[in-house]
Formats: C-alpha cells, sequence, structure tokens
C-alpha cells in the first residue's frame, strides 16, 4: 500500500510498487485518469505523442553492411597479426624451398585449409542444385 493519496485511483487497481500505469500500452490523450494535473489559470498543454516503438525491419543492404564492417575489422587484426609476426621462417614444400615472415605463412596455410573446406562443399551445393532442378531427390 502506498501513502500518497493521488496514486490510487477509485475504480482502477494500480501494481504494488509501480510507478507508472498498470496497462503499459495505455495512452495519457485517450485516457482522462493519467493526465496530470492542470494548476489553476495555465492552459493545459498538448500530450507529446509516444515514439513509435516498432522495430527496424532487417534488410539486405543492412546484412551487407553488417557483413563488410565485420570483415574489414577481422582484416585489421590479420594486418596486425602479420606485422607483429615478420621473423622470417624456412619453409619447404616438396621440391619447393623458401623463407617467408611467419605470419604471412601462417596466412596462407589458414587460406589452403580453408580451400580444403570450400572445394568439396562447393561441388556438393552444385550436386543438389542440379538434382533439383531435374525435380528428382537428392542423392546422399
Amino acid at each position: 500500500m502506498s501513502d500518497d493519496a493521488g496514486r490510487g485511483r477509485p475504480g482502477r487497481p494500480t501494481a504494488h510498487g509501480s510507478a507508472g500505469p498498470v496497462d503499459p500500452m495505455a495512452d495519457p490523450a485517450t485516457d482522462p485518469g493519467m493526465r496530470l494535473p492542470v494548476p489553476a489559470g495555465e492552459e493545459p498543454t498538448q500530450p507529446v505523442p509516444a515514439p513509435d516503438t516498432a522495430p527496424a525491419r532487417r534488410s539486405r543492404s543492412g546484412g551487407l553492411w553488417v557483413g563488410l564492417i565485420l570483415s574489414a575489422l577481422v582484416l585489421l587484426l590479420l594486418l596486425v597479426f602479420i606485422l607483429q609476426n615478420g621473423a622470417p621462417v624456412q619453409i619447404s614444400f616438396f621440391a619447393f624451398r623458401g623463407t617467408l615472415p611467419v605470419g604471412v605463412a601462417l596466412l596462407l596455410a589458414a587460406i589452403l585449409g580453408i580451400l580444403l573446406v570450400a572445394i568439396p562443399g562447393s561441388v556438393r551445393i552444385l550436386q543438389l542444385r542440379r538434382a533439383a532442378r531435374r525435380g528428382a531427390r537428392p542423392e546422399r
């Protein structure tokens, strides 16, 4: 219960400890019980319309911008990694021998690992698309 006389209105229940109306969607412009009392001799002010609280819709271009920003951050981190790991290292691959900075060698190894996964995955996607165009069930 509250000692505040202005809080409890007859015929209108209030929640214990709440500072606002029971109905969070109530509008002061349409509900006279929510309007603030106007001192004598002053003109009542117009109610301020509530801001549109509808969530913004997501779009492809918005997703593209998020992807571009994240890609730029990853690229920046890769650049810092390569610059900090510039010590030369001896690389041997079959008959090829050479010297590369450690950061560049690790970056090339990561790119080759990505290709190792991406190439078979791409081939499988093409197989499934071809099967879907024919209308046949995709093979497993």
